[in-house]
């Protein structure tokens, strides 16, 4: 039985948005069931590729005025009538070296339920805020910088560059956001994609997205702020530290929050990762790393932000990083 669709719930005036939570997931167990391996990110359907009128386009529609009236993405919701989905496909584990260059990053509290980032380091150049326009609305989330190979990738949710059917448009990235400033500009999306089970059917264990960015003054990407590691098929109840851009109440999106803590595997309608967090709305797509530095603010990326359930409040989930989000990763760093 498939779960009914849910709508996210809205938190601090953002607004509500009606979407499904599951796609077709009894397609995907009985490929799973019969060991037919999903087709790898290149595989699937048209992503978002935005020709250069539409990327200036974007630059020019990211005023200041706009970024601040942006309302925050909702962090998707789930009930307890929805069902239990398969597992994300595994491979061999694999870890992708930062290129991010070290600074100081004063000791900070772990676990932590959420707060300000006041370490510094190099997360607060790779990790930004992303807006995007969504059904006729501006709106943001967050998403963060990844070593790769065209220096220009972000990795954020899929329902950061994906929803209800239709790819965002007017993708920006702006990483080192803070208090209204952009100290390292304004990045346009040149595509954005998502993994084949986010594309198809928004399946909530698949909520992955990347964009490849435009250079900004004859400069790539990872040349001006780094980028950060990655790890797949790395395991489960690991030490994580989780970053992003709330924007919903008790946050206004103007500051950089962390949480920290022992993650957890979810044991009901995903196979994510949990972490007692409180960030809100606006925080989707945030970056969660392993083996995070609080000496030099690097670490490797292991998921995102992507939603909470209802009846658990204060716990955020993220997606595994598989197989799936491994050729996601490849397909971004070779557009």
């Amino acid at each position: 039985m498939i779960g009914r669709p849910r709508s996210p719930r809205s938190s601090g005036g953002s607004t509500r948005v009606r979407r499904s939570v599951l796609g077709a997931l009894a397609g995907v167990a009985a490929l799973l069931a019969t060991g037919v391996t999903a087709a790898p990110a290149s595989a699937a359907p048209d992503p978002g590729v935005m020709t250069l009128s539409a990327q200036e386009r974007a630059l020019a529609f990211w005023t200041p005025q706009r970024m601040r009236e942006a309302t925050p993405l909702d962090l998707l919701t789930i009930d307890r009538s929805d069902v239990r989905s398969p597992a994300p496909r595994e491979g061999k584990a694999t870890v992708v070296a930062p290129s991010a260059p070290a600074s100081a990053v004063g000791p900070l509290a772990f676990p932590h339920g959420g707060g300000p980032w006041s370490g510094g380091g190099a997360v607060a150049k790779t990790a930004g805020r992303v807006f995007f326009s969504y059904q006729g609305r501006t709106a943001s989330c967050s998403g963060n910088a990844v070593t790769s190979a065209n220096k220009s990738t972000v990795i954020t949710a899929g329902h950061c560059v994906k929803m209800e059917g239709a790819w965002h448009t007017n993708w920006v990235f702006v990483p080192g956001y803070h208090d209204g400033q952009r100290p390292y500009g304004t990045w346009t999306a040149s595509k954005t994609l998502s993994t084949p089970q986010w594309t198809a059917s928004e399946d909530i264990n698949y909520d992955i997205g990347a964009a490849v960015v435009a250079p900004l003054d004859g400069k790539k990407l990872t040349d001006v702020v780094g980028g950060q590691g990655l790890a797949f098929n790395t395991g489960y109840n690991k030490a994580m530290y989780s970053f992003g851009f709330p924007a919903a109440a008790p946050y206004d999106g103007e500051q950089f929050i962390y949480c920290s803590g022992t993650t957890t595997r979810d044991f009901l309608l995903s196979k994510d990762h949990g972490l007692t967090c409180n960030m809100t709305g606006g925080s989707s797509g945030g970056p969660w790393f392993t083996q995070f530095s609080e000496a030099t603010g690097t670490g490797l990326q292991s998921s995102v932000n992507s939603f909470k359930y209802n009846f658990l409040p204060n716990a955020m989930y993220g997606p595994y990083f598989g197989a799936d989000a491994q050729n996601l990763y490849q397909s971004a760093q070779s557009s």
